[in-house]
C-alpha cells in the first residue's frame, strides 16, 4: 500500500495547473486583440462613408454648376447661300453657382474658360470666338448667375485667329456646337439646315 502511494506521488509529480492570474492574461490578450481588430474595421467603414459622403456632394456641386439650352437655336444668313450667325441662349440647369462665361476674342492670349468648338463634315475648330448678350435682367460681370440668361452669338465669317471653314455652312449641311464651361458637363447642339436658307431660321 506504501508502494503504491508512492508511485502515485511520482507519476503527478511536475504537473501544474492554471492559476486565475494566467486565464486573466490570455483573457486579456483575446479582447485587446478583439478591439484593434474592432477598431479597424470601424475605421474602415467610417472612412468609406465619409468618400461615399464626399463623392455625394461633389456630384451635387457639378449638377449644381450645369447650364442648359433656354429656347431655340437660330441661324441668320445675310444672302440667300450660306448661314452667317449662330445664336443661342444658356441658363443655369438649377439654381447653382456663376459660371464665367468671359467670351472667347479668338486670339492666343484669350482668357474665357468656356470653350465653345464647332464640328462640320469638313472641320473641327476649337475654342472658336464668340461674343455674348445678356437677355432681360443681369449684371455687369461675365458670370452667368441664378436668374440671368446669356445670348451666345458665334460670327461663322470671324471664328478666330487662323481659324476658318473649308466650306460654308448652307442648305442640308448639319453641324454640331459643344459648349465647355469650366465646372458642369457640356452642352452638345446639333443642327440640321434647312433645304432652303433665309434671312432668320429656327433650326431643329
Amino acid at each position: 500500500m506504501i508502494k503504491l502511494m508512492k508511485a502515485m506521488q511520482k507519476l503527478n509529480k511536475g504537473e501544474k495547473g492554471m492559476t486565475g492570474l494566467e486565464t486573466a492574461i490570455i483573457l486579456i490578450a483575446f479582447v485587446t486583440v478583439a478591439a484593434v481588430f474592432g477598431y479597424a474595421v470601424l475605421s474602415a467603414g467610417l472612412f468609406s462613408a465619409e468618400r461615399g459622403k464626399e463623392t455625394i456632394y461633389a456630384g451635387l456641386e457639378e449638377a449644381k454648376s450645369n447650364m442648359e439650352l433656354s429656347g431655340s437655336v437660330l441661324g441668320k444668313s445675310t444672302d440667300s447661300d450660306n448661314v452667317s450667325t449662330i445664336l443661342f441662349t444658356v441658363k443655369n440647369a438649377i439654381a447653382g453657382n456663376p459660371i464665367d462665361l468671359t467670351p472667347c476674342d479668338g486670339t492666343a492670349s484669350a482668357t474665357n474658360k468656356c470653350v465653345i468648338s464647332l464640328t462640320t463634315k469638313n472641320d473641327y475648330l476649337n475654342n472658336v470666338k464668340w461674343t455674348k448678350s445678356a437677355i432681360g435682367y443681369a449684371n455687369s460681370n461675365n458670370l452667368l448667375e441664378q436668374g440671368e440668361q446669356f445670348e451666345i452669338i458665334i460670327n461663322l465669317n470671324d471664328l478666330g485667329d487662323s481659324k476658318t471653314l473649308t466650306d460654308n455652312l448652307s442648305a442640308n449641311d448639319t453641324f454640331s456646337i459643344q459648349v465647355k464651361p469650366s465646372i458642369g458637363s457640356t452642352i452638345t447642339i446639333q443642327r440640321t439646315l434647312p433645304p432652303a436658307i433665309e434671312a432668320v431660321m429656327d433650326l431643329h
